[in-house]
């Protein structure tokens, strides 16, 4: 019988009623396992009210119950942590060992909320006048939502909603139709938890689904994290609303090797991060710019380590990379490999027409290397979200970031070098909001916030750390004045308060 993911609202599992289901399939062998409910609008406007229902007395909850929940949370989370990890495997494909990456990634944001006292303490100023206090607060939104992509289906949820709910507000989220069944198990652990009903809900779809959150009076703030056209839609329509937006985008990743470097390094963080989890990340190094004349040894060390990636089902622990999320995603990909010679590049892996002896029929694709990549090319313009490596030449390091500061991404970067000195010229040239140095993946852990420039985020609030926090609440300043009760009333007076 095929499994059917249903939509959790008001802390509990609800069936779908729209009659419109999608199907889910296991990547490793193209075969559908799962259907998954849409929502209809009004099956999503039951999930808000549910969250605003909550709200009511949630947002008025103490920081120590909601900080006590968390952490039983937190400890269910890790006690459970491989069976999520096996949902993801079998609905996204990534290998075992990286779902459980994913996993810890977003446990490390359980953690800052666990901890949100000191970051929702406020700010006072005694005596600004006589016997004038001010005191800065902050507040929780009300009902606020997220809208999560396929390549992390624990992990992106995991940077929104243990926040917004540590900070006061309910929780209303719709997780990619790819690789539902996470998202659902996080509810049924927060309920256990304790959680209490209609805090945090779970509504599965399409466009239906999210065009309804958008533009729902109710809801006070939208998270997203997807392609870059969708971002920009998500804030444009949201923020017409009135809504507070952060919409994390696309990326096109540049990974700079500086002629200094150490290229054994280099080349193992350029496949570590071009290839790991099938390319299918924000954060994937997808651009690797050679400056000077290491660009040919480079690129030999990259294939040669390239070459030896095992690839296989995700939950074949000698796998190191899996599927992709579905076929059409990966003739998408095959076909930027195969027009790739045409457009000035060389094909020096050709990863297209990968099968799996025994899954013949899942959605394989090999690894690509490209070399001498034109900026003209669409492999290069375009982000992938695939295994495919571009290596780009330069002869100077400023041609080098001349390169990745043309592009119109600005999500991650990255420098290999020795030289103190260029590492630090980089990281105040480049316009990226996340920079490494030797450092491929530069993801900041969960007390520091994640964010790109440019085209890659839509909103003036990065995810997760301070901005997280700050996104999920809202300032309110209070000046007060108490009479001593020695004073004698002082008659009406029209003028400004004195403040001396």
């Amino acid at each position: 019988m095929t499994k059917i993911v249903n939509h959790w609202i008001g802390g509990k599992t609800a069936e779908g009623a729209s009659g419109t289901y999608g199907p889910v399939t296991n990547p490793a062998t193209g075969e559908v396992t799962t259907k998954v409910a849409f929502a209809s609008v009004e099956e999503v406007d039951a999930a808000v009210a549910a969250a605003k229902e909550a709200f009511r007395t949630w947002g008025q909850s103490s920081l120590a119950q909601r900080t006590s929940i968390l952490f039983k949370f937190r400890a269910l989370l890790d006690a459970h942590r491989d069976e999520i990890a096996e949902l993801i495997t079998a609905e996204h494909g990534k290998v075992h060992s990286d779902a459980l990456g994913e996993v810890a990634r977003g446990l490390e944001i359980v953690d800052l909320a666990c901890g949100i006292n000191v970051q929702l303490k406020g700010e006072l100023s005694t005596q600004v006048a006589s016997r004038v206090d001010v005191a800065s607060i902050r507040q929780p939104l009300g009902v606020v939502a997220g809208i999560t992509p396929f390549n992390f289906p624990a992990m992106v949820p995991m940077w929104m909603f243990p926040l917004a709910i540590a900070c006061g507000n309910t929780f209303v989220l719709k997780p990619s139709e790819k690789d539902p069944s996470a998202s659902v198990r996080l509810a049924e652990l927060l309920a256990e938890a304790g959680l209490p009903e209609g805090v945090f809900n779970v509504v599965h779809g399409d466009k239906v689904a999210v065009d309804r959150l958008l533009e729902h009076p109710d809801v006070k703030a939208v998270s997203f994290v997807g392609s870059t056209p969708i971002a920009r839609y998500i804030h444009t329509t949201a923020s017409a609303g009135g809504k507070r937006v952060q919409a994390l985008g696309g990326a096109k990743n540049h990974m700079l090797v500086l002629p200094d470097a150490d290229l054994d390094a280099a080349a193992d963080a350029a496949v570590s991060a071009a290839y790991g989890s099938a390319g299918e990340r924000c954060m994937a190094i997808s651009a690797v710019v050679a400056v000077g004349a290491i660009g040919d040894e480079l690129v030999e060390k990259i294939r040669e380590r390239a070459e030896k990636i095992k690839i296989g089902p995700g939950d074949d622990p000698a796998s190191e990379m899996g599927p992709l999320i579905t076929a059409t995603h990966r003739d998408k990909v095959a076909s930027y490999v195969a027009g790739a010679a045409d457009e000035g590049a060389e094909v020096v892996l050709d990863g297209t027409g990968y099968t799996v002896d025994g899954h013949e029929n899942g959605h394989w694709i090999g690894i690509s290397l490209l070399d001498k990549v034109p900026t003209t090319a669409k492999a290069y313009q375009d982000e992938i979200f695939g295994p495919v490596l571009c290596v780009l030449r330069a002869d100077t390091y400023e041609e080098a970031l001349d390169i990745v500061n043309a592009s119109p991404y600005g999500n991650g970067t990255a420098i290999f070098t020795r030289d103190g000195g260029a590492a630090r010229r980089f990281q105040l040239e480049v316009e990226a909001g996340m920079v490494g140095v030797n450092v491929p993946i530069p993801v900041p852990v969960g007390y520091h916030s994640f964010g790109g420039w440019k085209d890659s985020l839509f909103g003036d609030h990065h995810i997760y750390g301070n901005d997280g926090t700050h996104f999920y609440t809202r300032g309110k300043v209070v000046t007060t004045r108490w009479p001593d009760p020695a004073d004698a009333p002082s008659g009406v007076d029209l003028g400004f308060p004195r403040n001396h």
